[in-house]
């Protein structure tokens, strides 16, 4: 093997080994920003906290921009993706989120929000006839059953209306984002995703301040002591702007099979960063709850990265059959 070669094959591994320690500490600041919102939301209307979450954490990565001399408006072919992403995952996922945390455990609300893969493969298939392999079928009866047994009379108190609609939030959050994930795999970015992220955060600050203003009222109620200070600052200048940087810089280092795999760790951070912080209860039931949605997503990670190699595998063959005819 040429000296060329070798560094080349030596390549991606270097990259991931030095994208690991950045991608850990993004694991663990999302991670423990469940059980921040949490808190922050005992103190700060749901709408409001999401508010405040995405017009810091736009202001700072404009500020980042800006330094770079790097503004510009999204390209037209953008403001699909831009819209979804600030629509869904943003705005949709996070006053969902946030107001179920009013019924629910910060550690339930990480792992149920982080059931997101699953109801993708779902999507795939109702709506855009992408139908399921066997590996993704395995994925969802064992990531699926993971649902069903945190959501459970086993582990859920069904008499209780505020309970249940909190879970059903969450749920539905998890697929807004889904649909996502599906929009982003078949759109074409003309711009950095960098470049977008403030725009989208932009996208879901001002419907979430109306929204805010129409069901929650004027903010002037809130008492900003330095603890909510203190919580705001990390859910939305850390937790949200400096992680999209890390995952934005550094995600896109390593394989989409290993990124699904790493971020399954910010389900468990939360689940037990809220029980060591908060002092919630891990139950049997949402520990093996836990412990299928992060096997069934783990297969569905396999999933599409064996689709993947399939289909490499595939154009391989029929360079390979196009040279030797064009030889022959």
């Amino acid at each position: 093997m040429s000296a060329a070669a070798t560094t080349c094959s030596l390549a991606p591994a270097h990259r991931a080994v030095q994208s690991a320690p950045w991608l850990a500490v993004m694991v663990m600041f999302w991670g423990l920003s469940w059980p921040a919102m949490k808190l922050a939301v005992g103190e700060i209307s749901p709408l409001w906290l999401a508010t405040f979450r995405f017009a810091s954490g736009a202001a700072c990565l404009f500020a980042l921009l800006a330094a770079r001399g790097a503004i510009r408006l999204p390209p037209r072919q953008d403001w699909s993706i831009v819209a979804s992403i600030g629509g869904l995952q943003m705005m949709a996922f996070t006053a969902l989120g946030l107001t179920a945390m009013q019924y629910t455990d910060a550690g339930r609300a990480a792992v149920l929000g982080y059931t997101t893969p699953l109801w993708g493969v779902l999507a795939a298939w109702a709506l855009v006839r992408q139908r399921p392999t066997l590996w993704q079928g395995l994925a969802l009866c064992v990531g699926m059953s993971g649902v069903a047994l945190i959501c459970s009379p086993l582990e859920m108190d069904w008499r209780n209306p505020d309970v249940v609609r909190g879970n059903v939030f969450l749920l539905l959050a998890a697929i807004c984002w889904s649909l996502v994930i599906l929009h982003v795999r078949r759109h074409r970015f003309a711009a950095k995703p960098l470049e977008l992220a403030p725009w989208q955060m932009l996208f879901a600050t001002v419907p979430l301040g109306i929204a805010a203003l129409v069901f929650e009222g004027l903010p002037t109620g809130i008492a900003w002591t330095p603890n909510l200070l203190t919580l705001m600052v990390y859910i939305g200048p850390v937790a949200t702007s400096a992680c999209f940087v890390i995952s934005t810089e550094y995600g896109r280092r390593i394989s989409t099979f290993a990124m699904t795999n790493i971020t399954m760790g910010v389900p468990i951070v939360g689940m037990l960063s809220s029980a060591m912080l908060l002092h919630e209860r891990i139950t049997l039931p949402l520990a093996g709850g836990l412990a299928l949605i992060v096997a069934g997503t783990a297969l569905a990670a396999v999933a599409v990265r064996r689709k993947a190699l399939r289909d490499a595998a595939t154009v391989t063959r029929d360079i390979r059959q196009q040279e030797a005819t064009a030889v022959g």
